[in-house]
């Protein structure tokens, strides 16, 4: 004849002990899950650039976005087999998140030799930032700690002339690249902005002297260095179709675009 098990009884001390030791575990195994899961979804950094932007983007393009370690989003455009941005860039931060200093004295500019950036006339005005970028020296532009987003690169004269020559060269490149419109260039001339890559006269920061030329020339760094002093850049001017290359002092603070790696 089977005898019947008998269970004793837990204290009910012991049980709550039992329980909050089983909770524990499951919230060791589960809980770096959701975090994991949580940190992937979340959103890129606030920024209040984001949005203020006047520029005229061409209607018939379907553009991208990427956003940078700032939480900037910018549109990017392809552009035969190349990627690029469809606007200046306006970072503060090195993409490993060191800040880039902004230099808004004109001597100590003049006198750098490290990466700094700047904004058109020192302004803090978020309409004009957000529209025309920031304005960066070659040494910010050539430092390893990279201005670009991950996956993007600042783009040099190789990337920059397989651009221009899509676009049917040198004479003409310059019409396809310019914004629409007279809202930002002081005369469009033929510009139709085809490419979409929606180019602004930003202006420059000249070595010494204070920011000019906002509204006429659009100038960008096109990355090689040709000496201790001096490197290469591309500019356009709001009479003409071309698109110029030059060599200039490396302190001076031009717009940076960035292509995709």
């Amino acid at each position: 004849m089977l005898k019947a098990r008998l269970f004793k009884p837990i204290n009910s001390l012991k049980l709550m002990k039992i329980i909050s030791f089983e909770i524990s575990v499951l919230a060791i195994v589960f809980l770096p899950l959701f975090s994991a899961q949580c940190k992937k979804d979340d959103p890129a950094p606030y920024n209040p650039l984001n949005g203020k932007t006047t520029a005229v983007f061409n209607p018939g393009i379907k553009y991208g976005r990427v956003s940078d370690v700032d939480g900037n989003v910018y549109k990017t455009v392809k552009i035969g087999s190349q990627v690029w941005m469809a606007e200046n860039l306006r970072t503060t931060h090195y993409r490993n998140g060191d800040s880039v200093p902004n230099i808004m004295d004109n001597a100590e500019w003049g006198n750098l030799n490290s990466g700094a950036y700047c904004n058109y006339n020192n302004t803090t005005n978020m309409d004009t930032i957000a529209t025309y970028g920031r304005l960066y020296n070659w040494y910010a532009v050539a430092d390893y700690r990279n201005l670009a987003p991950e996956g993007w690169r600042v783009a040099d004269i190789m990337d920059w002339d397989i651009l221009i020559e899509y676009l049917g060269g040198d004479t003409i490149a310059s019409n396809k690249l310019k914004e629409t419109g007279n809202l930002h260039w002081e005369d469009p001339f033929e510009s139709d902005n085809s490419s979409g890559f929606t180019a602004l006269p930003g202006g420059r920061r000249y070595k010494e002297i204070n920011t000019n030329l906002i509204g006429s020339y659009g100038v960008f760094w096109a990355m090689p260095e040709y000496n201790e002093t001096t490197a290469g850049f591309l500019y356009l001017f709001y009479f003409d179709s071309n698109v110029y290359r030059g060599l200039n002092f490396k302190v001076n603070g031009y717009s940076v675009r960035c292509i995709k790696e």
